[in-house]
């Protein structure tokens, strides 16, 4: 469930001597191309996030679902657990956006683990829609964090079939991308 790796890239002044957790939320493999790519340049521990009963296979019926729990606040059980949350820093939470919002597995973390005092920083794929109000969220979610700037990539289109694009010339684009954003929020030097 945990992997661990020396990091390739120096860490930043923001990393030296903290332990770093990287959770992430990925239907279609692109968030978790994204949380490998971070993994990389930060080491730590990586953590996909997985619910006690998953959801559903077909597209429109998961669609349905979500829509239903964001607008009962319903939030899912989760399966994954994290033995202690006191021993990490630094906690990147990466996530796609399903109907512009947070998804509720997300919120089911946040929710589920105090964060109090960590540095917290997101990474999200998206179906070129942007974040809509995910960031807005994980920050209401997170009151006593540091949230720093997060990270957005456009990934596949679920619903026109587009399952996954991180691979290729989007793969090493979106990876030019992702180091220099850890650059520039001081995370690698």
């Amino acid at each position: 469930m945990v992997g661990k790796e020396e990091p390739s890239t120096e860490k930043g002044e923001l990393l030296q001597d903290k332990q770093v957790l990287i959770v992430y939320l990925s239907r279609t493999k692109n968030t978790k191309v994204v949380a490998d790519m971070i993994h990389q340049k930060v080491g730590g521990d990586l953590v996909a996030l997985e619910l006690v009963t998953p959801y559903p296979e077909h597209y429109q019926t998961t669609v349905d679902q979500v829509a239903e729990e964001n607008r009962t606040g319903y939030l899912p059980a989760l399966k994954t657990k994290i033995d202690s949350m006191d021993k990490y820093d630094v906690v990147f939470v990466g996530f796609p956006t399903w109907g512009m919002q947070l998804p509720p597995p997300m919120k089911s973390f946040l929710n589920e683990y105090d964060l109090k005092g960590k540095t917290v920083v997101s990474f999200n794929t998206n179906g070129g829609y942007g974040v809509g109000s995910s960031v807005e969220t994980l920050r209401q979610l997170c009151p006593d964090s540091k949230v720093l700037e997060g990270f957005s990539t456009a990934g596949g289109v679920e619903r026109d079939g587009v399952l996954f694009v991180m691979e290729g010339e989007k793969e090493k684009q979106v990876q030019v991308e992702v180091e220099y954003w850890l650059k520039k929020i001081g995370l690698v030097e």
